[in-house]
This record gives C-alpha cells, sequence and structure tokens, in this order.
C-alpha cells in the first residue's frame, strides 16, 4: 500500500516496522484484534494512517508503557515508543480491561 502511495522505499519499510510492532502487541498481549490501513489526504499532503485496536487487558499505566526500555514482557521495550518515533503522528487510548486502539500516520515527504 505504501509503494502504491509512492512512498520511498525507507519510508515504506518504516510503515511496515510499525505495523509489525503494533501486531506483535496485539499477539502478544490481546491474542486477537485487527489492524486497518486507510489512505488519508490532508490539504497538500498523502499518507497512511494505522488503527491497531482490540479488546483485550489493556494498559494499566500508558505513562510508563511509552517509556523506552520499560517492558512487561521481558522484551527490549521497545514497541510503543518505538511505534511512536517511526511515525509522525502517534495516538493510544487503554484502559485496564477495555482494550487498547492506537491509531498513527505517516505523511508520504
Amino acid at each position: 500500500m505504501a509503494a502504491a502511495s509512492s512512498f520511498a522505499s525507507a519510508e515504506a519499510t518504516l510503515i511496515a516496522t510499525a505495523i509489525s510492532e503494533l501486531a506483535r502487541n496485539i499477539v502478544l498481549y490481546a491474542k486477537t484484534g485487527e489492524i486497518i490501513l486507510k489512505i488519508v489526504e490532508n490539504a497538500n499532503r498523502h499518507g497512511i494512517k494505522i488503527v491497531a485496536g482490540d479488546d483485550g487487558p489493556g494498559i494499566a499505566d500508558l505513562e510508563q508503557a511509552m517509556q523506552l526500555g520499560y517492558s512487561t514482557s521481558g522484551s527490549l521495550g521497545l514497541g510503543l515508543p518505538g511505534v511512536k518515533r517511526l511515525m509522525d503522528e502517534f495516538e493510544i487510548v487503554s484502559a485496564p480491561g477495555k482494550g487498547t486502539r492506537v491509531t498513527v500516520l505517516k505523511w508520504r515527504t
């Protein structure tokens, strides 16, 4: 989708990496969920919007979860902070017992 939208190869790689990390979090913590990709336009900008959502356990402490190096799974803790760094816009909504929804955008340069 990124290639078809004329994203540079490096940008497409960043998008794929972010999607992979979001999918990994869904599988690891919620077991099931969905990732929706959408081409977006804003004035003279073109981009890809990615929404990753699940009905899993949610995140008890979002501030802590967004700290580089924090992990509840024993990983390096690069997940959500890494996704935020890779993308141009980042929003996360989560609450214990209510699941998590991460929305990110990458604008074509």
